[in-house]
This record gives structure tokens, sequence and C-alpha cells, in this order.
């Protein structure tokens, strides 16, 4: 997969320095990756949540960040939409972000 935008992880680990190595992981595994479907997916991370709209949720470090992004099967794209802690993430609607 095509992961857009590695600077907006980039900056959040910079001023989050616990989620980098997390975050710099889950990217390599999403660089590998091949998502065809929502399922492919699941199988990659069990912990990732499917929602509306091609949206899915990642856990990063144990749980502690959460990482939504729009994922473009047809042509291989994930695009990250937000990164952050619980508490900004209850903030948003991730399946329109």
């Amino acid at each position: 997969m095509r992961v857009i935008a590695l600077r907006t992880l980039r900056e959040f680990w910079q001023t989050h320095t616990d989620a980098e190595q997390p975050l710099r992981t889950w990217y390599a595994k999403a660089k590998q990756s091949e998502w065809a479907t929502p399922a492919e997916v699941k199988m990659t991370d069990r912990s990732a949540s499917i929602l509306a709209n091609n949206r899915v949720v990642f856990n990063i470090k144990g749980n502690t960040y959460r990482l939504v992004t729009a994922l473009d099967y047809q042509y291989g794209v994930v695009y990250i939409r937000f990164i952050g802690t619980h508490r900004a993430y209850d903030q948003i609607d991730a399946t329109t972000i």
C-alpha cells in the first residue's frame, strides 16, 4: 500500500515521542501490505476497527493513540486522516474526517 502522508505521522511523533516506534512499525507493515478488502486488513491487524466510508481505525502503542485512515482498496492507497489520543479521537467523527 502507498501511505499518504508519512509527514503527518512524523509531525505527531515529534510531540509524542513515545509514539514514534509504534508508528514506524505500523507504517512499515502498511507499506508491505496489499489490502484489497476490509477483511484483509483485519487478518493483518485484528485490533483494527472497520468503519463506514472505507475508514479503518488502528490502535497505536497498546491503544494509547488512535490512527484513523481512509483506504482506497482499488488503487492501494492509505490516507492518514487523524492521529491522536483517545480524548481527541472522542471529539471527531471518524467516518467523515
